[in-house]
């Protein structure tokens, strides 16, 4: 069984001050919305039988409720994010909160980027991490190496400007993505099952996945992809708590036989965060 104890924090300060990612705009953030909407994918998460660890979130981080980015955690180690310039507060109060819990904090090596479980997905003896946005490959081979998993590297596609360059967001000063963290783009339902959308992902990274013949993956749509943040979901391998804007894509896994909670996130998402993002798989 896979994510049957989850990390969680709040959306107390949850903002848009700064717009580190595709999604965030200046429409306007209402806290009260997203605490509540957090409330209800919390609800879900007890439904599935899901242990939560609660902590308040890093007093004024407004990305602070997206503990996925914090660590990547495996038998009781954990390798610890390095995160962009706008959410490095987080980073001592994750490694507190993790070392609170018994856990075994690593750093990564240099100055090299890791955005934690956001980047980095496990399943099963397989690594698959996101480079190129919000970590570098460098930390992904560390991570791997680390917790003893095979690394399949991953890259996705880029966000463009209108003369088609690569989009450089200023408050990262890197090339930014749709798909800026992995786990918007992949997900794993279980220990031998993936699922991914083509799309989003670059040539060879679709030749990797290709290649891998002892995983079964699920191709999914890319609107449902992209619209509906489809792939940002938590999975025990029996519930699958999951977005209600992707029919399609739950329609194939009901079919699986596997049991999908879909809460109504909206406000959550101004923030390129989804369902996956709120939560840190421990154990």
């Amino acid at each position: 069984m896979i994510n049957q104890k989850l990390l969680v924090s709040g959306a107390d300060y949850f903002a848009d001050t700064y717009e580190i990612n595709p999604y965030y705009t200046s429409s306007g953030i209402s806290v009260q919305k997203a605490m509540a909407e957090h409330a209800e994918v919390l609800k879900c998460f007890k439904q599935a039988g899901i242990e939560l660890v609660k902590v308040d979130p890093p007093k004024g981080c407004q990305d602070g409720v997206y503990t996925a980015n914090w660590a990547l955690v495996k038998d009781g180690v954990a390798i610890m994010s390095r995160l962009p310039k706008a959410r490095q507060a987080e980073e001592a109060y994750a490694k507190k909160c993790l070392e609170e819990q018994g856990i075994k904090t690593v750093e990564v090596p240099g100055k090299y980027l890791f955005s934690g479980q956001g980047d980095s997905l496990r399943c099963g003896n397989y690594l698959f991490g996101g480079s190129g946005y919000r970590s570098d490959p460098e930390a992904q081979a560390f991570a791997a190496k680390t917790l003893g998993l095979k690394l399949i590297q991953l890259h996705a596609k880029p966000q463009l400007n209108d003369d088609g360059t690569e989009h450089i967001n200023p408050f990262t000063n890197r090339v930014d993505s749709f798909w800026y963290d992995l786990d918007l783009a992949v997900s794993v339902i279980d220990e031998h099952t993936i699922a991914y959308c083509p799309d989003a992902l670059d040539e060879a990274s679709n030749q990797k996945l290709e290649a891998i013949t002892d995983l079964d993956k699920i191709i999914v749509d890319f609107d449902e992809c992209t619209e509906g943040f489809a792939n940002n979901l938590v999975s025990t391998g029996k519930y699958i708590i999951m977005s209600n804007d992707a029919p399609k894509f739950q329609a194939e896994l009901e079919k699986r036989g596997l049991i999908c909670l879909t809460p109504d996130v909206t406000e959550l998402r101004k923030g390129g965060g989804y369902i996956r993002c709120v939560s840190l798989w421990l154990s």
